[in-house]
């Protein structure tokens, strides 16, 4: 560990290692192994001991992919790797094939959900993430509106509340589930924080506890339709309501350098500090050439952009990291942030 400066506030640091790409470094095989490097060692575990190594202060936890079927072996390696390695992990349960909005979907993505919540419960973790409120990138999907997203809401809230239930998450290890809704594109219905309120304060009222929470992503905040000063008084909002779950410090439109986020990243965690009620901040850089992200590519030429600056991802990373943690120590210097 080569820790020149120490994190000034409890709220913890981490970091979401999608810049390993999705395709040779998250995603499972079709026998549901995880990608693995020369050594055996898993490719998550093996970045996250490197990064761990390197950084100039103390990376707190992982938040890391589970995918419905991975080996049983696989996931015991991902999480004990990333524990030994003095990390917190968190989970981001992962949902394809099935529309969480469509009614006729409904079994299947309470199954993938269920799958998820139950390796969290297995390995004692707290906290669990999903962007299971729509289907990613559906070709020809439009926006709901009026009625129809009234629906959508309903029937997100059933399926997520039967996984709940059927998986007893409330009487269990995890306290919060984080939902994070996506740019428009990606999503058609669920693309700002306003409208991933609306589920949010419905699940809870289902469930009579504040166990769904909202997380701030500063790049899909920043390319949804709402502007800084809209995002930040709904911050406010939902963190009163106790409805504001993480933070992703992450870059709009590329996804890359966070010096590529257009003040989006400060002016959002600042909103989230002044709150009182933040407690976890991640970093999170996409590789811009990930074949996973194609039709993100497609989708906005930016996401393509080579943002590294000729360093590699790993340094790009720990250049946020650093970034980040030295805004939460000036935050605390400024009586902002909690220390």
């Amino acid at each position: 560990m080569s820790e020149s400066f120490s994190l000034k506030t409890d709220v913890e640091l981490g970091v979401v290692p999608t810049h390993i790409k999705f395709v040779g470094g998250l995603v499972p095989d079709d026998n549901g192994r995880l990608p693995r490097g020369e050594e055996g060692e898993l490719a998550v575990v093996s970045e996250m001991k490197k990064l761990t190594a390197a950084s100039p202060v103390k990376i707190q936890s992982a938040q890391v992919t589970v995918f419905p079927g991975v080996d049983a072996g696989d996931t015991d390696d991902l999480i004990n790797g990333l524990r030994s390695l003095d990390l917190e992990v968190h989970l981001i349960m992962m949902v394809g094939g099935a529309d969480p909005m469509n009614p006729a979907d409904e079994d299947a993505v309470v199954e993938m959900l269920v799958a998820g919540i139950e390796v969290a419960k297995k390995y004692g973790i707290t906290q669990i993430a999903s962007t299971s409120i729509e289907e990613w990138m559906q070709p020809g999907a439009t926006p709901k509106t009026g009625a129809d997203f009234e629906a959508a809401v309903a029937q997100d809230v059933k399926v997520h509340c039967r996984a709940v239930r059927e998986s007893g998450a409330l009487d269990s290890c995890i306290d919060a589930w984080h939902i994070e809704f996506l740019r428009g594109g990606e999503f058609q219905t669920f693309t700002d924080v306003q409208k991933c309120w609306e589920f949010v304060k419905a699940a809870n009222e289902e469930l009579g506890a504040k166990f769904f929470k909202i997380m701030v992503d500063a790049a899909h905040c920043g390319d949804s339709t709402l502007d800084i000063p809209e995002n930040e008084k709904l911050i406010a909002e939902i963190a009163e309501s106790d409805e504001m779950g993480m933070f992703h410090a992450s870059a709009k439109t590329t996804r890359g350098c966070l010096t590529t986020d257009d003040g989006w990243i400060g002016a959002l965690l600042a909103a989230a500090a002044r709150t009182g009620k933040l407690e976890y901040v991640f970093v999170e850089i996409f590789h811009h050439e990930d074949p996973a992200l194609e039709g993100l590519r497609n989708l906005d030429p930016g996401h393509g952009i080579d943002t590294t600056d000729g360093r590699t991802y790993s340094q790009a990373v720990l250049d946020g990291v650093e970034n980040v943690a030295r805004r939460m120590n000036n935050l605390v210097a400024r009586g902002i942030l909690k220390h």
